[in-house]
């Protein structure tokens, strides 16, 4: 065995051994959320990015399909409300703001094609903490946007994995 060979041997070794790891602690990726609905149709009054946000969920995360129109789908995902906001956290010693607080409030119900409630009205709520100096101004409103926009599509994957568990728990009974 040459030097080159034992050379390349090593490093794969080294490569591989934490990817083995995570492996052996039982660590995966998130996978797709298991809905069991052929086809989804978004109404309501979502706002354009999260309208977007959860048909890209929908699309790359479950089997399922987006429908344009309500009778076309198995299921009805009804936006609610969609309020995002931002509330002042803290002061620094002159008075300025030095943090804010963004927030994302977003109400939905889900129901089937016959009008039975998958989902009753439902609401997740969302915020994240953030630093703020005046000057880096403009850093900071790009930055605001970046947390924003993370803040949706994890809002609309916890939408569908809320749409998935109640699609799997058992229907109560009345009788």
């Amino acid at each position: 065995m040459n030097v080159n060979s034992l050379r390349r041997a090593m490093l794969g070794l080294i490569a591989t051994a934490p990817l083995g790891g995570l492996l052996a602690c039982g660590y995966r990726l998130r996978g797709m959320v298991d809905v069991p609905f052929k086809v989804i149709a978004i109404t309501g009054n979502p706002s354009p990015p999260l309208r977007a946000d959860l048909q890209t969920a929908i699309l790359t995360g479950t089997d399922a399909k987006v429908a344009i129109y309500p009778k076309d789908a198995d299921l009805i995902l009804e936006i609610t409300n969609d309020i995002q906001g931002r509330e002042i956290l803290a002061y620094n010693a002159s008075g300025q703001v030095s943090a804010y607080r963004l927030n994302i409030r977003v109400g939905f119900r889900a129901f089937d094609l016959s009008g039975a409630e998958v989902i009753p009205e439902a609401e997740i709520y969302m915020t994240r903490d953030m630093d703020f100096t005046v000057s880096t101004v403009l850093a900071t409103d790009v930055q605001m946007q970046q947390f924003i926009t993370l803040m949706r599509k994890d809002l609309a994957i916890q939408i569908l994995r809320r749409v998935a568990a109640a699609a799997k728990a058992p229907q109560a009974r009345s009788f």
